[in-house]
């Protein structure tokens, strides 16, 4: 009897639910197929679509059988590193050519350059004293002629804007000069190479108290007032080598270096005991000038006298060495140069017993 109760309660509750619209509907969407299903009827609860004829998007349209086939290239295998260097060995090098404009000079480049005929003129080496070989590389233009430097009018000028003025220092170094420039007052150090100076006056380098040093190589002096240099109380270096001086100006006692080589000074043109007084006298320098005799006496503090190549025949005993003190050593002079000269040195040996080192000459 339960059980018949159980089962008429079962239908009932089916029908029911079979009975319910929400349930009919969901069994029609689960048992759709192509022929009854339709977009309109589920969504026209909620919005409509209105579909155009065609699709908005274009889609690319691709050809089945016209794709080439992919092409299956396998790598090799990279040769050995022995066989590549033979294979760079066995490539000749070829002249290229260098196009203008790209930082060469548009020549033909290569080992085999020299070989092509007509490509490079030959060139020589320079050789010494020859000034070296001029060549053009065939460009058929003439050269350029060098324009020629102006003139310029250096009377007038201030000093320091001819020349260039460093502290104490004044450079009038190879501006063409025939003359001294008015100097300042602090000048210390004066430099006038590579001029045309011709002269020098003792007007020159008046009320210069503080001057030190003055250069005055490769100019074209011949003549100096004998009292230009007396004048300066703390002048220690004079440099007058490369000029025409044929007679030595005085000089102050305060001297340590002068230099006066590749001159035309003779023994005449030497003053008498001229460097006797100059106590620090370290450095005289008369190479390459016509001097008969080594101008004595010569100063204990002297460390180097250059005589080469003079016309110096003969030397006495006592040119160097006291001979009425054998224990008289001059131990500065250690550089004395007399190659060049006439003269045999082995002849007066007592000349320099007195000496740490014998002079630079020849012995026989």
């Amino acid at each position: 009897m339960k059980t018949l109760v159980r089962l008429v309660l079962g239908l009932l509750v089916l029908k029911v639910a079979v009975a319910n619209p929400r349930f009919s509907r969901q069994a029609d969407l689960d048992s759709y197929d192509d022929g009854n299903y339709d977009v309109d009827d589920i969504n026209s609860e909620n919005q409509e679509y209105d579909y155009e004829d065609g699709p908005t998007i274009e889609d690319p349209e691709v050809e089945i059988g016209t794709l080439a086939p992919p092409d299956y290239n396998y790598p090799m295998p990279e040769a050995s590193l022995e066989e590549q260097e033979e294979e760079e060995e066995e490539l000749p090098l070829k002249p290229q050519l260098i196009p203008q404009g790209s930082g060469g000079s548009g020549v033909l480049m290569g080992p085999d350059t020299q070989k092509e005929e007509g490509l490079l003129p030959t060139q020589e080496t320079p050789q010494e004293g020859t000034g070296g070989v001029e060549t053009t590389l065939g460009s058929g233009l003439p050269e350029p002629e060098e324009p020629e430097e102006p003139e310029v009018d250096t009377k007038g000028m201030p000093t320091c804007l001819l020349c260039t003025c460093l502290g104490g220092s004044v450079y009038c170094d190879d501006l063409k000069l025939d003359s001294i420039p008015p100097l300042p007052k602090d000048t210390t150090h004066f430099y006038a190479r590579y001029n045309r100076i011709t002269k020098i006056n003792k007007s020159d380098f008046a009320s210069m108290n503080k001057l030190k040093r003055i250069d005055l190589t490769a100019n074209a002096i011949s003549s100096i007032d004998s009292q230009t240099f007396m004048g300066l109380p703390e002048l220690e270096e004079l440099v007058i080598r490369e000029n025409h001086i044929s007679q030595m100006p005085a000089l102050p006692e305060t001297m340590t270096l002068i230099d006066a080589s590749h001159n035309n000074i003779d023994s005449k043109g030497i003053l008498k005991e001229a460097f006797k007084d100059m106590t620090g006298l370290l450095y005289l320098y008369l190479t390459d000038n016509e001097i008969d005799y080594i101008p004595v006496p010569l100063p204990d503090s002297l460390r180097s006298l250059h005589l080469q190549r003079n016309n110096i025949q003969s030397m006495h005993e006592d040119t160097f060495c006291n001979l009425h003190d054998f224990n008289y050593i001059r131990n500065a002079l250690e550089d004395i140069r007399l190659d060049g000269n006439p003269i045999n040195l082995s002849r007066t040996p007592q000349a320099y017993i007195c000496l740490p080192r014998i002079p630079v000459g020849d012995l026989i």
